[in-house]
């Protein structure tokens, strides 16, 4: 079995993990997409947040992954809705995540005529491909940019419509195709087109690490995981319990979570103002609001959660020229957040108002120690917040507290 690289032992790349983690929260994001330079560790956190995934209920052994409430024409082998009812047995399994290589095949990806049956009875079944595997969870493509155009075009006809319609030799199906699309890419190599673009939810620029330490960490990680891979992972097993548990509770009760009127008004503010196209952008940012307080275990979205989200949601939506920076794009976000929150959207968590009570006691304590120069950066209040919670456990990876 293959070892996956701890999620919780990647040093820095906050606003990539956070993208991850909101995208596990609420998958009707639409996904993550990852720009970054070659080593920056984009496939290796992907990768990592597999494990991390929560466990759904489906109906055993369909390959569609089916909810035990969605009709039988659905079901296991793609029979039409009049076909006789069967018992079910439900179970519980990891979300599905799968990875969609750039060779794939069109059959592969849709699904295609089971030609062993053919051979052997005669008989015409469909074959399920990567599409139906992937419903209900994770479909992952490394270097999307670089995915061939008929490829891409099924993917945004089942992106748009949750559903796969598969014409074959006298078989016609359709079966439920709902996933989060993580793709990751080098924009050197080409831009992705940009019907494909708009329908990520979240996208987060890599950089390489500018900090000496934290790339000693990641060469002393690296050393470790290949030493001795188990070792390293029992290691982080405590770390990476908390994030999935984290992920698990955010989900049970990103319902409960709620949307001041003042942070929809910021947020259409915000995004008439950058003069952003379309209108997915804006539902994306409270969306995305709402999971990164349910992360946060807070009871109301506030202008934390909206900045984070911002520029997780706006990043490649910014009508922007060639010659812009990542770091130009950032700047032109907080600029214009800076114009919005400040008279109308107050910082709830430093105010103390009763309208956004921690579920924890020491949450305030952590956010006083959050305010440090950088910390409004994508991601770097919750991972503040899950060290502090991770500290408050008493526990402390072997290596960092031999380093």
């Amino acid at each position: 079995m293959r070892l996956l690289f701890p999620f919780s032992a990647i040093v820095g790349q906050e606003a990539m993990k956070a993208a991850l983690l909101l995208n596990a929260v609420d998958p009707s994001l639409g996904g993550v997409l990852i720009r970054g330079q070659k080593g920056t560790g984009k496939s290796t956190a992907v990768r990592a947040l597999a494990p991390l995934l929560p466990e759904i209920e489906a109906i055993k052994d369909c390959p569609y992954n089916s909810e035990p409430s969605e009709p039988a024409g659905f079901s296991v082998s793609g029979r039409e809705s009049s076909s006789p009812a069967r018992p079910i047995e439900i179970v519980r399994k990891r979300m599905p995540f799968v990875e969609l290589p750039l060779n794939a095949t069109e059959d592969r990806l849709a699904g295609t005529l089971h030609l062993e049956k053919v051979l052997q009875t005669g008989e015409r079944q469909f074959e399920p491909g990567l599409l139906a595997a992937a419903n209900r969870g994770v479909l992952y493509v490394d270097e999307v940019n670089l995915l061939d155009d008929h490829l891409v075009d099924m993917l945004l006809d089942a992106a748009a419509s949750g559903v796969n319609l598969v014409e074959r030799e006298g078989i016609s199906i359709s079966h439920p195709s709902r996933f989060a699309l993580i793709g990751t890419m080098n924009p050197e190599e080409g831009e992705l087109r940009p019907q494909l673009l708009d329908r990520f939810g979240l996208c987060a620029s890599v950089d390489p690490l500018a900090n000496e330490t934290d790339r000693e960490r990641v060469i002393r990680n690296h050393l470790d995981f290949q030493a001795d891979g188990n070792r390293f992972l029992a290691e982080w097993k405590e770390s990476q319990l908390l994030i999935a548990d984290q992920i698990q509770w955010a989900r049970l009760h990103l319902a409960e979570v709620a949307v001041p009127d003042r942070v929809i008004s910021a947020t259409a503010r915000l995004t008439a103002a950058l003069q952003i196209p379309g209108h997915r952008a804006e539902i994306s940012i409270v969306k995305a609001a709402r999971a990164h307080a349910a992360l946060l275990e807070t009871q109301t979205v506030t202008d934390e959660d909206l900045r984070t989200a911002a520029h997780l949601v706006l990043f490649h939506r910014l009508p922007a020229s060639p010659l812009d920076t990542p770091e130009a794009l950032r700047d032109k976000i907080d600029k214009a957040l800076a114009r919005i929150t400040v008279p109308g959207l107050p910082n709830d968590r430093e105010t103390g108002r009763e309208a956004d009570v921690p579920l924890i006691d020491d949450f305030d304590e952590a956010a006083e120690n959050m305010q440090i120069p950088g910390a409004h950066a994508a991601g770097s209040i919750l991972f503040s917040f899950l060290k502090k919670k991770s500290l408050k456990k008493s526990f402390q990876p072997t290596n960092a507290s031999a380093r």
